[in-house]
C-alpha cells in the first residue's frame, strides 16, 4: 500500500459515522503495538501453547472475552489452568481477579437470553453445572465473575481476546470450544492494550470493575521472546452490534453496511490497494466486500482468497440468504468476463488506454490428506486475516460474511508493518501448502 498508516487513517476516520464512532467508544483509535508472537494451529493448540501459559503467569487479573463457550478439551485445559491460578492466589494471599465474558453457548441459551446489554451474570452455583467450570470451592483463590451478552435475532458478540495483568493481550481467532479448526493468535503489548481494556470496561465490565483502580505494573509473562514486529502504528477497529440486519428483497440492491470503524477501514484498504489483496476468511458473503474486490480487480490489483466451501451453511442462509460457494462463483464469473474483455481489447490494454484486470485466485480450505493424526488435523479454516499490498495486516474476529458486516459485534486491529505482513503470509503459505484446493485460477496470458 502506497499510503503510510496516518495517511490512510485520516480519510478513513472522516468516513466513520459519528454515531458508530461513539458506539465504538474509541475516540482515538490510532495507536501503537508491539507484536511479541504469532501462533497458528488449532484452537486447542493455540490455547495450550500460547494463551494458557500467559494466563498461568498472571499475578493480578485475567480477562477472557470469547464468542462461543462449550464443553471441550480446550475448556478442560482452561479449567486446569484456573485451578492452578487459584492455588497461586491462595499462596500469595491475594485473590486473582478473573472475568469471563461470552455471547453464545447453545441455541437454547440464545433464544431465552435477556436482550439487555447489561447481560446475564452467572451465580457461582451455576458455573459448574451450566458452564462446565470447576466448583466454587475449588476456586477460592480467584475473584471470579462470568457474564454473557446476546441480542436477538442475530447480534452475537463476536470478539475474542485475553488480557493478562492489563499488560499483554492475546488476540485469537478461536473460541473456547470443541471446534477443530485452523486458527491464529497474536500476542500484543504496548499502547494497544489500553484500547482492549477500555473496550472491555465500556461494554462488559460491572460498575465495580469499571471504577476499579488497577495498580499492577507487571506483565504476566516474564520471559521475553524476540518480537515478531517492534513498535508499529496500529488502529483499534471495533464494529458495534446492530439488531436490524437490513435484509433487502431479491430485486433490491443491498443496503449500505453500517459505517463502523472496522467496516470503513476495510473498504478504505481495499480501495487504496495498488498491488495485492490477500483474504483468508471462514466465509465470504458480504456484498460490500465482493463489490470492493471486483473493483480492485478492475484496477489491476491481484486478489487471493482462501475460504471454505461448506462451513456453517445453515447460518449463512439465515443471515445472508446465500452461501460462500454461490458468492464466489459470481465473483469468478465476473472476473472471467473481465479477462474476456481484456483479450478482446488487447491492443487498448497494451497501449495503456485501459487497465489490465488483476489476477484472481480462489482456494477452498481442506484438511491435509497426509495428516498422521486425524484428531488433531484442522478440518476447517476459521482464521480471519486481510493483507493489502504486503504492508497492512487486519486481524481479529471479523469475517467477510454478511453477519459480521451488518449485525455482529466485531473487533479487529490494523497493523502497518511489512515485516508482520511478510511473516504472516509466509507462515500461512507454509501451513496451507497441503490444506487447500484451487477453485479458480485463470490461465495467464
Amino acid at each position: 500500500m502506497t499510503m503510510s498508516g496516518p495517511a490512510l487513517a485520516k480519510p478513513w476516520l472522516a468516513s466513520v459515522s459519528p454515531r458508530e464512532q461513539r458506539a465504538a467508544n474509541s475516540p482515538q483509535p490510532i495507536t501503537t503495538a508491539s507484536i511479541k508472537n504469532l501462533t497458528l494451529g488449532t484452537g486447542h493448540s493455540i490455547y495450550a501453547n500460547s494463551i494458557l501459559p500467559a494466563i498461568s503467569a498472571a499475578h493480578s487479573e485475567i480477562i477472557i472475552v470469547t464468542c462461543f463457550w462449550a464443553r471441550s478439551g480446550t475448556l478442560d485445559a482452561l479449567n486446569e489452568t484456573l485451578l492452578a491460578l487459584s492455588r497461586k492466589g491462595q499462596t500469595q494471599q491475594k485473590k486473582i481477579r478473573v472475568r469471563i465474558c461470552f455471547s453464545s453457548s447453545s441455541l437454547f441459551q440464545k433464544l431465552f437470553h435477556t436482550t439487555s446489554l447489561s447481560g446475564r451474570t452467572y451465580a457461582p452455583s451455576e458455573c459448574n453445572r451450566k458452564l462446565g467450570l470447576p466448583r466454587p470451592e475449588d476456586l477460592k483463590g480467584l475473584d471470579l465473575e462470568i457474564k454473557s451478552i446476546f441480542v436477538l435475532p442475530f447480534s452475537v458478540m463476536h470478539p475474542k481476546f485475553v488480557i493478562v495483568d492489563r499488560a499483554t493481550v492475546l488476540l485469537p481467532s478461536c473460541n473456547v470450544s470443541w471446534e477443530n479448526w485452523f486458527e491464529g493468535c497474536l500476542e500484543l503489548r504496548g499502547e494497544i492494550v489500553d484500547h482492549f481494556v477500555n473496550f472491555w470496561k465500556g461494554f462488559w465490565a460491572s460498575d465495580g470493575d469499571r471504577n476499579l483502580k488497577f495498580t499492577s505494573g507487571r506483565a504476566g509473562d516474564s520471559t521475553e521472546r524476540r518480537p515478531v514486529a517492534g513498535e508499529i502504528t496500529s488502529v483499534f477497529l471495533l464494529s458495534p452490534h446492530h439488531r436490524n440486519p437490513q435484509f433487502a428483497l431479491p430485486w433490491n440492491s443491498c443496503p449500505r453496511p453500517p459505517q463502523t470503524p472496522l467496516n470503513t477501514f476495510l473498504l478504505a484498504a481495499f480501495a487504496d490497494a495498488k498491488r495485492s489483496i490477500y483474504i483468508q476468511t471462514p466465509n465470504l458473503t458480504s456484498p460490500p466486500v465482493l463489490s470492493a474486490l471486483l473493483a480492485a480487480l478492475k484496477r489491476g490489483v491481484t486478489v487471493a482468497v482462501v475460504t471454505s466451501e461448506r462451513l456453517m451453511i445453515l447460518e449463512q442462509l439465515l443471515t445472508a440468504g446465500t452461501t460462500t460457494k454461490r458468492c464466489v462463483k459470481k465473483l469468478v464469473k465476473r472476473h472471467a468476463r473481465l479477462m474476456q474483455r481484456r483479450d478482446a481489447d488487447s491492443s487498448d490494454v497494451e497501449s495503456g488506454l485501459i487497465a489490465s484486470p488483476g489476477m484472481l485466485s480462489v482456494q477452498f480450505y481442506s484438511a491435509d490428506p497426509r495428516a498422521v493424526d486425524a484428531a488433531t488435523e484442522p478440518v476447517q479454516s476459521h482464521i480471519k486475516v486481510t493483507i493489502t499490498d504486503e504492508e497492512v495486516v487486519i486481524f481479529g474476529s471479523g469475517n467477510m460474511d454478511r453477519a459480521s458486516w451488518y449485525t455482529s459485534q466485531e473487533l479487529g486491529v490494523a497493523f502497518f508493518s511489512p515485516d508482520l505482513a511478510a511473516k504472516m503470509r509466509s507462515e500461512l503459505d507454509q501451513l496451507l501448502s497441503h490444506r487447500t484446493r484451487t477453485m479458480y485460477t485463470p490461465a495467464r496470458r
